[in-house]
């Protein structure tokens, strides 16, 4: 039950936003008609949920516009963004030149649109409440962010059982 995270938004500071982006929307309507463990792709604008055609995408290396559409729905500052994909700023240039991350990249990007789209379920839909929860250090984190966690594939595990934990209601 998301008791929690619904508690959770009703105490938050952040008034929830009347209408959700059209790709929060579609995405919290892929994970609703069931659509797999990839409905997080919606997030990058990619329609394909299939783990084998994903797998294609993230080796030919994802669109440099999946990044931008990430970029716009969580409101980060580019060079935010590009730390926490480990791509320095004259790279960046050059993806963004080329149309096309590299295939580490774009498996790095995959993986905070996994880590965003899990804690925008968490809110129902808040993108605010989400944002700001994402960007906040958190003691059972070790005073990291959640957003920061994502860097890593254990991070991101971790910060995703944190999810699964408040989504049921076990105090951490």
């Amino acid at each position: 039950m998301r008791h929690m995270a619904r508690r959770a938004a009703l105490r938050s500071p952040v008034p929830r936003a009347h209408a959700a982006a059209p790709e929060i929307e579609s995405y919290l309507k892929a994970v609703r008609r069931s659509r797999g463990p990839n409905a997080h792709v919606v997030l990058l604008g990619l329609q394909s949920f299939d783990t084998p055609t994903l797998h294609k995408k993230v080796e030919q290396g994802l669109a440099f516009s999946a990044l931008l559409k990430i970029l716009r729905l969580m409101a980060l500052p580019m060079q935010v963004l590009a730390d926490l994909l480990f791509i320095p700023p004259r790279t960046l240039q050059r993806r963004k030149a080329s149309g096309r991350l590299e295939p580490d990249e774009s498996d790095r990007l995959l993986r905070l649109s996994r880590v965003y789209g899990r804690a925008i379920e968490l809110f129902e839909g808040n993108n605010r409440a989400t944002l700001q929860w994402l960007q906040s250090p958190l003691p059972v984190l070790d005073g990291a962010s959640p957003l920061s966690m994502t860097k890593t594939e254990p991070g991101a595990h971790e910060v995703e059982r944190l999810i699964n934990r408040l989504e049921y209601g076990v105090f951490s």
